[in-house]
């Protein structure tokens, strides 16, 4: 459970940020946050809790959550996620042309890095031309800035100190939004891009990992990492060189530091807040009415009672590829993940409000699309969404249409007698992911199927669904935002994130015989078509069509959608609570009162 969800760069990080903080893998804590609090009490800070180490402090490099890049980096400019409206970062103002092709950005007047080194237009032409449109280094970041069916990129170039000028070859209303993307430094990180190991690779591949020194890592945003001990805690301290100030002319942020005590598992994080050695803490269905009770008694409020911007699903391993000969999917399986009837039925067969009375105490909602409720893009059952509410009976139709049959023990078969049976992957150690996997095995089971859940530890399941391909099917979910594009990597068969029919990313094996179904080429088509039109309405025309395709061909089966909630000490002043980022979106500017 992740108890600080900050304003991260709105460009598809939503969705690079792969698999939910609630899908996160167990770590254990070496010692009670507390200990660490009172040695350091006389400091102002904020202490929360995540449930795995960090990955990576290369930003461009990573693709999963946790990670502190919306606590030290910054991009041009970045998205209110109360208002919705694009702000200005570290560019003070940007002109758009009439042709909506250039892009010209005034970065604000002396801007420094954490080091104290001043933060020019060369370190933004640095940051996109050497490294997110870099071909050698395979960061997700450059999907999102393919444009049109060219999938050209944009041209960057230095005007001079302060002002850039992106050009693009189309018009491509997502771009403003997309220039959220972090800016990284020149003057510590172009050496290594530039100089290549043994193997011809950019160095830079091998830098910034967890292993680096905290002084190492020079960023721009309002904190900087301070230390990192493994298994135990993130430290980050304030940013002295960060370019905010408040309208009296005094630095922001105000706290001075922030603590990521690195818990083993959600009931750790329930009881350190009870005992106050936690500031904050994200709440789960099965903590809200224990904690409700408590607000009074315990000095904290409880933010939030709106659905989250997430997704959770399960997905059928759909690639009919082959490595080294081999199929990545036993084809008996794969010819019924690839029969629609099939993945209908299995949406049909799952009983959502009964998984959102029991595994969600209530605090859910059932959920249908890949765009989350609040976005204006949005399509509604209302308005036409198909939906797959609980139908046991439909479900056997749809089965015995599509060539299946049932034996006298009530046994799902195919057409050649072979029994209905596959593994339903999650990783290992959340209570609501099992929770949730062991409705979903026994309610196929009254439709004769046989599932073998089997939840495992998160590095091997990462391996399984981005490496090896080596799955039949699974349970997990996505960061979500209010821009559909922020999910280009997932609905382009090209794209990094594309895991219902991976193609291999760059380093990987080779796989024969990949195809690509006509409903997913015409779902990457109306991605295009929708960052090519400018009339919202249109807009919402567009991304309306693709959830209709989505739930129609179903490669993500929506199940719950839980609601949205944090609990944060009333010591602290400014909190504006988010349910797309949480309750310290606006770190900079909340004070701690006593």
């Amino acid at each position: 459970m992740q108890l600080f969800k900050y304003n991260l760069p709105k460009i598809k990080h939503s969705w690079i940020l792969i698999i939910l903080s609630a899908l996160t893998a167990m770590t254990v804590a070496a010692c009670n946050p507390s200990n660490f609090k009172s040695s350091a009490a006389q400091i102002p800070q904020v202490v929360s809790s995540i449930l795995s180490d960090p990955k990576t402090f290369n930003y461009a490099l990573s693709q999963e959550f946790p990670n502190i890049f919306g606590l030290t980096y910054e991009g041009l400019v970045d998205q209110n996620p109360i208002t919705g409206k694009v702000e200005p970062r570290l560019a003070e103002s940007w002109q758009i042309s009439e042709d909506k092709l250039k892009f010209t950005f005034t970065l604000r007047d002396g801007l420094k890095w954490s080091d104290g080194q001043s933060l020019t237009a060369d370190d933004v032409v640095f940051t996109y031309n050497d490294v997110y449109f870099n071909e050698a280094i395979p960061t997700d970041v450059r999907d999102a800035f393919r444009i049109g069916v060219s999938r050209k990129l944009p041209t960057i170039r230095k005007i001079d100190e302060r002002r850039i000028e992106f050009t693009l070859p189309e018009p491509f209303r997502p771009f403003l939004l997309n220039t959220g993307t972090p800016i990284l430094p020149a003057h510590a990180l172009q050496k290594y891009v530039q100089e290549k190991d043994s193997e011809g690779k950019p160095i830079f591949l091998a830098k910034w990992g967890v292993d680096s020194p905290a002084e190492e890592i020079i960023v721009n945003g309002p904190y900087k990492l301070e230390r990192y001990d493994t298994s135990q805690r993130v430290v980050f301290r304030r940013n002295p060189y960060y370019w905010r100030k408040d309208n009296q002319g005094n630095s922001q942020p105000y706290i001075e530091r922030l603590v990521w005590q690195i818990v083993e598992n959600t009931d750790t994080s329930l009881l350190q807040f009870r005992s106050g050695g936690l500031d904050t803490i994200g709440i789960s269905p099965d903590y809200f009415s224990l904690l409700k009770v408590q607000e009074k008694q315990g000095n904290f409020k409880i933010y939030g009672n709106e659905p989250s911007t997430g997704t959770s699903f399960i997905l059928f391993n759909l690639n009919k590829g082959k490595r080294n000969g081999k199929p990545l999917v036993d084809p008996i399986k794969s010819r019924w993940f690839n029969t629609v009837e099939f993945r209908q039925a299995v949406a049909y067969a799952i009983d959502r409000q009964t998984m959102i009375n029991n595994t969600f105490r209530g605090l859910g909602k059932p959920q249908n699309s890949p765009v989350t409720v609040q976005s204006p893009y949005y399509l509604s059952p209302e308005e036409g969404l198909k939906t797959y509410n609980f139908d046991i009976e439909k479900a056997k139709q749809l089965l015995i249409k599509a060539g299946f049959k049932y034996n006298q023990q009530g046994q799902l078969l195919d057409a050649e007698d072979n029994r209905v049976r596959f593994t339903l992957l999650t990783n290992s150690g959340n209570k609501i992911r099992e929770a949730m996997g062991a409705q979903i095995k026994q309610d196929l089971a009254k439709i004769g199927m046989q599932v073998d859940f089997t939840p495992i530890a998160w590095n091997t399941y990462t391996d399984k669904l981005s490496n090896t391909l080596d799955w039949e099917a699974s349970l997990l979910g996505l960061t979500g935002g209010l821009e559909p594009n922020d999910g280009a990597n997932v609905w382009s068969p090209e794209g990094g994130l594309h895991m219902f029919n991976q193609k291999p990313q760059p380093g990987q094996k080779p796989i024969e015989g990949w195809e690509v179904s006509p409903w997913e080429t015409e779902i990457a088509k109306l991605y295009i078509q929708a960052t090519q039109e400018f009339d919202e309405a249109k807009v919402k025309q567009i991304y309306g069509k693709t959830q209709q395709i989505t739930q129609e061909n179903l490669p993500f089966i929506y199940l719950v959608n839980p609601l949205a909630m944090t609990a944060v000490r009333n010591r602290f002043e400014g909190i504006n609570y988010s349910a797309l980022n949480g309750a310290f979106w606006n770190i900079y500017e909340i004070k701690i009162t006593k």
